[in-house]
C-alpha cells in the first residue's frame, strides 16, 4: 500500500467529519436534538473530554489530554510513514489509518474550536463545571476560548432499542434500558471502526510468512561406494 493512499483515506475522514462537525455547530442550539428515524438522532453536545462523551477532569485534564492527543499523533505521522515503507500487511495499514484519522479529526476540535467559535462549552471555575449555552455559535476571531482549550463536538446518535425491561430480568429488571446510548462523531467511529478490526483479524494482519529452506543438491558422476580406503 502506497502511502498517497493512506493520506488520502485520512483526508477523506478530517474533510467529513469537519464539514459535519462545523455544520451541527453553526446550525444546532446547544442540545438540541432532531430525528432522522426513529434510530437514528442529530444530537448535538459537546465533549471537554475523551471519545463517546468521557470526560478526563477539569481544565488541567483537559489540556493533558489535548496534549497527548498531540503527542498521538505525532508518533503517528512517523509511525503510519514506517509501516508503509516496510510494506506491512495493507488491513493494518488501513486500520492505522483510521485510528490516526480519528485522534487528528478530535485534536483539531480541542486545539483550535475555543478559538475559531463565539460560543462554546467551557468550564467555570465556579461551579467546578463545564456549562453549556444560549443560541447559535458562529464562526469568529474572538472566541469563546484559547488555543488547546476548545471542546469536542458530537451528534450522532442511535437509539436503537429503548425500553423498560421485565422486572422478571436478573439485575436490571424494571429499569429503563437504552442501546446504543453515546453520542459521537465521525471520529470517534473511525477510532472504534480501526481499533475493533484490527482486534478481529490481528492474526492475519501480524501472520508470519513461513520461511521455505531450500537445499542445493551436488550433482556428480563420480561412484558412491559405501567402503572407506583407508591409507
Amino acid at each position: 500500500m502506497k502511502l498517497k493512499h493512506v493520506i488520502f483515506i485520512i483526508a477523506i475522514i478530517i474533510i467529513i467529519d469537519q464539514v459535519l462537525k462545523i455544520w451541527i455547530k453553526t446550525n444546532f442550539h446547544f442540545g438540541e436534538a432532531n430525528e432522522i428515524t426513529p434510530w437514528f438522532h442529530l444530537h448535538f453536545i459537546e465533549n471537554p473530554g475523551m471519545a463517546w462523551g468521557w470526560k478526563f477532569g477539569n481544565e488541567t485534564g483537559k489540556i493533558v489530554l489535548t496534549l497527548f492527543r498531540l503527542a498521538a499523533v505525532i508518533f503517528g505521522t512517523w509511525y503510519l510513514g514506517r509501516i508503509v515503507k516496510n510494506h506491512y500487511h495493507k488491513g493494518f495499514i488501513v486500520c492505522a489509518s483510521l485510528i490516526y484519522a480519528g485522534a487528528l479529526g478530535n485534536l483539531i476540535d480541542s486545539m483550535f474550536y475555543g478559538m475559531i467559535f463565539d460560543k462554546g462549552y467551557v468550564f467555570v471555575p465556579a461551579i467546578k463545571d463545564y456549562q453549556s449555552y444560549s443560541g447559535i455559535a458562529s464562526l469568529s476571531t474572538h472566541g469563546y476560548s484559547s488555543f488547546l482549550h476548545g471542546c469536542v463536538v458530537d451528534m450522532l446518535y442511535f437509539p436503537i432499542f429503548d425500553a423498560t425491561l421485565p422486572k422478571w430480568f436478573p439485575f436490571w429488571g424494571g429499569e429503563q434500558f437504552e442501546f446504543f446510548s453515546p453520542i459521537f462523531n465521525i471520529a470517534d467511529a473511525s477510532i472504534s471502526v480501526g481499533v475493533i478490526t484490527l482486534l478481529l483479524f490481528q492474526k492475519r494482519f501480524f501472520k508470519r510468512k513461513k520461511i521455505h529452506e531450500t537445499f542445493a543438491t551436488i550433482e556428480t558422476s563420480a561412484d558412491i561406494s559405501d567402503k572407506v580406503q583407508v591409507q
